[in-house]
């Protein structure tokens, strides 16, 4: 018999503001399908505002696991973290400053009940300041096919609005510390790994974008990160060696423009109608 039990996976460090994080809380404590635990992974010592969030959250009626990391180690390490004390077979991605829909995990597992997909996303609102100020819907391809082929220039999930198979995250050594790329590296060795993708079209997670996720898109350290994503590729046999110097190139390119091209090109590339998301199959 098949279980659909689902484990929710966070990661918090101090620097989120702790009015964000009750709001990425609260979300999922309010689903529709409620999850089965939701686990919390302190990413070092987090101050007492943080602390007394996840105080509230404590006696909601669905188990919160924390996980505390005595110093802070980055998102790979405090997902892998997450991922080992997991109990259930859906890993239920979620970040500590966005906030899922209600009916999210009510949608997205009507999906995988269906059969033959192992990994699960789904567009997003992204949001600048309150969540109603909506910029754009960041959209990816749809059919495994698509998505396959978009990965190998981009990621090809958006990771806050992933539910992922868990015996297949163990299978490929679940999250390493691949900076600023952890999530694109994990979905590429699970697409070689044989794993099956599926994008929704409809957004189920809003997004907090804004001007410091473009000042990430510049951060020191961000060309060697990139060289060793490509490398990655390579050794996933997903490009080849010429493949993986030409998107070197395009990706600096991208993250080389004055911050307003920065800002026209993102939202040219990804925010899309849902009529266009499904052109891009």
């Amino acid at each position: 018999m098949d279980d659909w039990r689902t484990s929710v996976l966070m990661a918090v460090y101090h620097r989120v503001d702790p009015e964000h994080f009750a709001k990425a809380l609260e979300s999922m404590f309010s689903q529709t399908l409620a999850p089965d635990e939701v686990i919390v992974v302190e990413d070092g010592p987090l101050g007492e505002p943080l602390l007394e969030v996840l105080d509230r959250f404590g006696d909601r009626g669905i188990p919160l696991v924390r996980v505390a990391l005595p110093e802070n180690r980055g998102s790979a390490i405090a997902a892998q973290a997450g991922l080992e004390v997991a109990r259930y077979p859906w890993i239920v991605r979620m970040d500590s400053d966005d906030i899922s829909v209600p009916h999210r995990l009510q949608t997205q597992m009507a999906v995988l009940r269906e059969g033959g997909v192992d990994v699960i996303g789904s567009a997003m609102s992204e949001f600048d300041g309150e969540e109603t100020r909506l910029v754009g819907t960041r959209s990816l391809p749809l059919e495994h096919d698509a998505i396959a082929r978009y990965a190998k220039l981009n990621s090809p999930v958006n990771n806050p609005s992933a539910v992922i198979r868990r015996e297949h995250l163990v299978a490929v050594g679940g999250y390493r510390h691949v900076p600023f790329m952890e999530d694109y590296d994990v979905f590429a060795r699970l697409l070689a790994h044989g794993s099956v993708f599926r994008n929704l079209a409809e957004p189920l997670v809003l997004f907090r974008a804004g001007e410091a996720m473009f000042s990430r898109r510049a951060a020191p350290g961000m060309f060697r990160a990139e060289q060793q994503m490509q490398r990655n590729l390579v050794a996933y046999r997903l490009v080849s060696r010429p493949r993986s110097w030409a998107n070197l190139v395009a990706r600096t390119a991208f993250r080389a423009l004055p911050r307003q091209a920065l800002r026209r090109t993102y939202g040219a590339l990804f925010y899309r109608s849902r009529g266009a998301s499904e052109r891009h199959r």
